[in-house]
């Protein structure tokens, strides 16, 4: 008893304080790198009406009108495509520069079952999807199970891709005229209609869908988290059950089925079928629209809507320059500022403590 005592009096005289934290402010700073973080959308689409409402105080009120509005989503219909494409890979920490080149064989692939051939039209698309989709499975092969680097992979089978392109082609355009009289179907995206006093096509809408089942897919199916995680880290994700090579596989296999897709949507927009359209800039454009759409690089991180926000951005900037009589260097040099600019947001961004 006596013992029980005395260390009760022990107790009694020991420090009863309770641990707390203190609450730290958070900046205002801090808080606005948080809220980046946990929505990678933000940045692109502050960025697009930052250059909206520029170019609409510069030009006047030409620019704010419907027929300038919606010709911008005509010409980036392509574009936003591909890009949407590129997403899919670049969120595994991959990139595909074969993209621009697949659209145009599989365009130039349509056309000749369709017209040269004399096979049903629907019969020719679905070649050209297919086709894409098989140059889109080579290079998921080659970078999931060969364990080759993308780039290297991409920029090989970009050139065999063209080259193969101008042999299979001969480098003869197909026509805006035989198009419409032989397979009409392949110029179902050129078809417009009025919503108000704006004037879409099918182009544009089909864009939109596209992404916005996209975003559904990434953000509420496994598929799409499985995506996030592979780009992410790869080796965790390997740990915690998922199949990384065969998520790479069907990212790229998908990615070149969408790339098939822009093709026939650019036959639409562009009337003849032509095969030296292979030399064109659409994969650098589908880059620079997923770069400033806030994508990173490094994977793992950005929204889908980011990227149509980021082929939307260099269409207002390019048809801004335009309608005041720019240098047309002033596009190239202002989307290089760009492109700089969100890679280095996109550095900030992730070092954010979450």
């Amino acid at each position: 008893m006596t013992g029980a005592q005395e260390f009760e009096r022990v107790l009694d005289d020991s420090d009863k304080s309770v641990a707390s934290f203190e609450h730290e402010t958070v900046s205002l700073i801090k808080r606005a790198q948080h809220f980046l973080h946990s929505t990678p959308a933000a940045v692109p689409l502050i960025v697009l009406v930052l250059a909206i409402v520029i170019f609409g105080i510069a030009i006047g009120g030409r620019f704010f009108s419907s027929y300038t509005l919606t010709l911008i989503l005509q010409q980036i219909a392509i574009v936003g495509i591909l890009g949407a494409a590129q997403t899919l890979v670049i969120l595994t920490a991959g990139i595909d520069l074969s993209i621009g080149v697949i659209m145009v064989i599989s365009a130039v692939i349509m056309g000749n079952v369709a017209i040269t051939y004399g096979i049903p039209t629907p019969i020719a698309v679905v070649v050209g999807l297919l086709v894409g989709g098989l140059c889109g499975l080579l290079n998921g092969f080659l970078v999931a199970y060969m364990k080759l680097p993308p780039f290297i992979v991409t920029l090989g089978t970009w050139n065999i891709v063209m080259a193969t392109n101008f042999i299979y082609s001969a480098n003869e355009t197909i026509r805006d005229t035989d198009v419409d009289e032989q397979a009409p179907l392949l110029h179902l995206f050129a078809a417009s209609f009025k919503l108000g006093s704006a004037v879409l096509t099918l182009g544009v809408v089909a864009m939109v869908l596209l992404v916005l089942l996209l975003w559904y897919v990434l953000n509420h199916t496994a598929w799409g988290r499985h995506v996030y995680a592979v780009g992410d880290d790869p080796e965790a994700a390997k740990l915690s059950g998922i199949q990384a090579k065969k998520v790479l596989l069907t990212v790229y296999t998908i990615s070149g089925v969408i790339a098939a897709f822009a093709a026939w949507v650019s036959i639409g927009r562009n009337g003849s079928i032509s095969p030296s359209s292979a030399v064109t800039d659409y994969n650098l454009q589908a880059i620079t629209a997923t770069v400033i759409g806030g994508i990173s690089l490094f994977g793992g991180r950005g929204s889908i809507l980011g990227t149509l926000f980021g082929a939307m951005i260099v269409g207002v900037v390019s048809m801004g320059l335009n309608m005041l009589g720019a240098d047309p260097q002033w596009k190239v040099l202002l989307t290089g500022v760009l492109i700089i600019a969100a890679v280095a947001i996109d550095q900030w961004i992730r070092k954010v403590s979450v």
